[in-house]
C-alpha cells in the first residue's frame, strides 16, 4: 500500500486559502477602527465595536457551521463561505453610516466563520493520521504569517492610500482565495453526510474545557487592546513607521518559540509554560504602557509574542487534554469560541474603558489582567496538573504493553 503524503496539492491549497483569508482578517482589524473614526466621527468605543463585531459574526457562524459542514460537504461549504466573504467585502464600498458599516462587518464575519471552519475541517481530514500533529502545526503557521502580513499591509496602505483602495485590496485577496479553492479535488476531505442533519444545543460547547477556555477569553481580551489600538497609539506616540514592523517581530518570535514551548509542555507539563508566559505577556503590556521609543515598542512585540503566542497553543493543548478523545473536536471549538469572544467583544469593552483611562493606563490594566490569568489558571487546572501527568503516564505504559 502506498504511504499517504502530507505535502499534497490539496494541503497546500487549503493552507494557502487560510493564509489569504486570515490576512484579510488581520488587515481590517488594525485599520477599521481609525477608518470609522475618520469617516463617521464616532467615539473610540463605537469604533472598537466596528472592529470587534466582525469576530462576533465569525463566532456566531462557527457555533452552527461546525455541526453542518459534513452535512453540506466540506468543499461546497468552503466555496459558499468564500463567495459570501467576497460579496460581503463589497458592502464596505456602499457603507454610508456607522450602522451600515456595523452590518457589513457582522456579515463579513459570518462569512469568514464559515470559510475558516471549512478550511480547518478539510485539512484535518486530508492530513495522514500518523502526521496529524505535524500537519496541523504547518497549517497553523499560515495564520501566524497572516498575523504579520495583514497588519503590516494594513498600516502601510492606510498611510499611503484612501481606504477604498484598502477594501479593493481585501476583495482581490478574497477572490484569489476563491479561485484557488476551486482547484481542490472533489474528494478532498469527507463529503456530504448521508445522515439527516440535526442541530444540538448540547454540542455547542464542551463543559470540561470551558474553565481553561475562559482563561483564554481574558487573554484574548488583553490581546484585543493591541490589535485594535496599536495604530492609534502609535500615531499618538509618533511611532507610526515603527508600528508597521510590530506584528512582523511578533510573528517571527512565535515562529521560533512556539515549537520549543510545545516540546517543553509535553515533557514538563503546562505549569512550566503557562505561569512564565503570563508574566512575559504582562511585561509586554507594561512595555506598551511605558514606551517612548520604537525600540521599546518592538520589545513589547517580542515579549507579547513569547507570552501570548505560547499561551494560545499551550491552553489549547490543555483544553484538549482534559476531555476524552471523542470530545477533542468540541473542546477545540469551545477554546476558539472563547478566544473569538475575547477578541470580538474586547474592542468595544476596551474602547469604553479607553475613554476614561487613556492608552498608557489601559495597557497597565491589561498587564494586571495577564497576571490575574496566572492565578485563575492555577485554580481551574494548574493545581491538578500532577493528576493529568500521572494519567498520561499510565496510559502511555498501557499502550506500550
Amino acid at each position: 500500500m502506498q504511504e499517504k503524503k502530507l505535502w499534497t496539492r490539496d494541503f497546500l491549497i487549503v493552507t494557502g486559502v487560510n493564509l489569504l483569508i486570515t490576512t484579510v482578517f488581520y488587515f481590517l482589524i488594525v485599520t477599521l477602527g481609525d477608518y470609522a473614526i475618520q469617516r463617521y466621527g464616532v467615539s473610540i468605543s463605537m469604533a472598537g465595536l466596528a472592529v470587534g463585531i466582525f469576530i462576533i459574526g465569525a463566532l456566531t457562524s462557527r457555533l452552527v457551521i461546525g455541526q453542518m459542514v459534513d452535512a453540506i460537504g466540506q468543499k461546497k461549504t468552503l466555496l459558499i463561505g468564500l463567495l459570501a466573504f467576497a460579496i460581503t467585502n463589497t458592502l464596505y464600498f456602499f457603507s454610508d453610516s456607522i450602522y451600515s458599516l456595523l452590518a457589513a462587518r457582522f456579515m463579513h464575519g459570518l462569512a469568514i466563520g464559515v470559510a475558516s471552519t471549512a478550511c480547518g475541517t478539510i485539512v484535518a481530514h486530508i492530513i495522514p493520521s500518523y502526521r496529524k500533529a505535524e500537519g496541523i502545526g504547518y497549517y497553523s503557521l499560515s495564520t501566524t504569517l497572516a498575523s504579520a502580513i495583514g497588519p503590516f499591509m494594513g498600516l502601510w496602505m492606510s498611510q499611503q492610500f484612501d481606504f477604498q483602495w484598502a477594501f479593493a485590496f481585501c476583495l482581490a485577496i478574497t477572490l484569489l482565495a476563491l479561485l484557488a479553492s476551486t482547484f481542490l479535488r472533489p474528494d478532498s476531505g469527507k463529503q456530504a453526510d448521508d445522515k439527516p442533519f440535526r442541530f444540538s444545543i448540547i454540542n455547542l460547547v464542551e463543559l470540561k474545557a470551558l474553565p481553561v477556555a475562559s482563561v483564554m477569553f481574558l487573554l484574548g481580551l488583553c490581546f484585543a487592546s493591541v490589535l485594535t489600538f496599536l495604530n492609534s497609539y502609535s500615531i499618538e506616540l509618533d511611532l507610526v513607521s515603527v508600528a508597521g514592523f510590530y506584528f512582523i517581530v511578533y510573528s517571527v518570535v512565535i515562529l521560533f518559540s512556539r515549537p520549543i514551548a510545545g516540546k517543553i509542555l509535553d515533557k514538563k507539563g503546562s505549569n512550566v509554560i503557562v505561569y512564565p508566559c503570563c508574566i512575559l505577556f504582562a511585561l509586554g503590556m507594561i512595555a506598551m504602557a511605558t514606551t517612548h521609543s520604537g525600540l521599546t515598542l518592538l520589545l513589547a512585540a517580542a515579549l507579547i509574542g513569547l507570552g501570548y503566542g505560547s499561551l494560545q497553543s499551550a491552553l489549547q493543548a490543555v483544553a484538549i487534554k482534559v476531555v476524552k478523545p471523542h470530545r477533542m473536536g468540541l473542546a477545540t471549538a469551545t477554546f476558539y469560541i472563547c478566544l473569538d469572544a475575547g477578541l470580538g467583544f474586547g474592542p468595544y469593552i476596551l474602547g469604553a474603558l479607553l475613554s476614561e483611562t487613556g492608552y498608557r493606563n489601559l495597557y497597565w490594566i491589561m498587564a494586571g489582567i495577564a497576571l490575574l490569568c496566572m492565578v485563575l489558571f492555577y485554580f481551574v487546572h494548574g493545581r491538578h496538573v500532577s493528576y493529568y501527568r500521572e494519567r498520561d503516564r499510565l496510559e502511555s505504559m498501557q499502550n506500550k504493553s
